[in-house]
């Protein structure tokens, strides 16, 4: 099979070590079969598709929103690559997954608005698919709504035409979307359990998602949520996307079988828990 390629830019050696490993314990890839680039550490060179059977972006401590004059050279070089990189994956309508930073950056790339209207602290929260999420090939097996981690301080506040919004909850109206037929993002962060998001939230105590006199409460807080319908995401990616080969006839009988399924039901959506001052496009 062709491995998926991991794209990270986390800093610490041990943070970054965690996340491959928790991609590969939800994915239920081996550590071969999960490539992985860390581009904070390297350029990211070229990518042949052929080889991969799709992309995933991971989150970050770099955000799209921050003031240019406040970035580093490297966050500075990433962004470049990863706008390079997008414009092949978008022209081909690779498969590829954004989580988190991911989506700002896709979203950036679209045109979206990304700026901290929206930011939301570590926590879990009810995320609602809207009537596209419920029809869309990758979406349409978790449950209508389904509790995620989150945690981020710039999220999507409004969304071109090209984005398909698939998914909501009440303080973040973006939380996942599709561009074309196979680019995916997602703010919600379907690759941490409970331990995983543990660990993420003690390392990043002092990175201003949070007060660190919460770290303590939040989790807590954390310990008490169930988030595993979220980590469907990663599992429908890599049986969708597996050898990345051609889905389109798979893609459009799942969606027929999903509207069968849901019948009146497929109609609804999160736009009443969406804030009324976020403009998106979900169909």
């Amino acid at each position: 099979m062709k491995p998926f390629l991991l794209i990270t830019t986390r800093g610490e050696d041990d943070v970054a070590a965690d996340e491959h490993a928790a991609y590969c314990r939800l994915t239920g890839l081996l550590p071969e079969e999960l490539a992985w680039r860390r581009i904070d550490r390297a350029p990211l060179g070229p990518i042949d598709f052929g080889c991969y059977s799709g992309i995933i972006l991971a989150g970050s401590p770099f955000t799209v929103s921050e003031p240019v004059e406040r970035k580093s050279q490297t966050e500075l070089r990433v962004e470049r690559e990863l706008a390079q990189l997008l414009d092949e994956v978008v022209r081909a309508d690779f498969p590829f997954l954004g989580v988190c930073y991911g989506i700002g950056t896709i979203g950036a790339h679209q045109g979206a608005r990304v700026d901290r209207t929206y930011g939301e602290t570590s926590q879990a929260v009810r995320i609602s698919l809207t009537s596209a999420g419920v029809l869309d090939p990758l979406f349409y097996q978790l449950p209508g709504e389904f509790d995620a981690f989150v945690g981020h301080k710039e999220a999507v506040s409004e969304a071109p035409p090209s984005i398909t919004v698939l998914a909501s909850s009440p303080t973040c109206p973006v939380q996942a979307f599709r561009v074309g037929r196979n680019v995916y993002a997602t703010q919600f962060h379907p690759e941490l359990d409970t331990a995983s998001f543990t660990s993420r939230v003690r390392a990043y105590a002092d990175h201003g998602y949070f007060h660190p006199t919460e770290v303590d409460a939040i989790i807590e807080r954390v310990e008490r949520a169930d988030v595993r319908a979220s980590h469907m995401v990663l599992g429908r990616f890599v049986e969708e996307y597996l050898d990345s080969r051609p889905a389109a006839a798979a893609a459009d009988g799942a969606v027929r079988d999903a509207a069968a399924r849901t019948g009146s039901a497929g109609s609804r959506s999160a736009d009443a828990a969406r804030p009324a001052s976020a403009t998106t496009t979900a169909a």
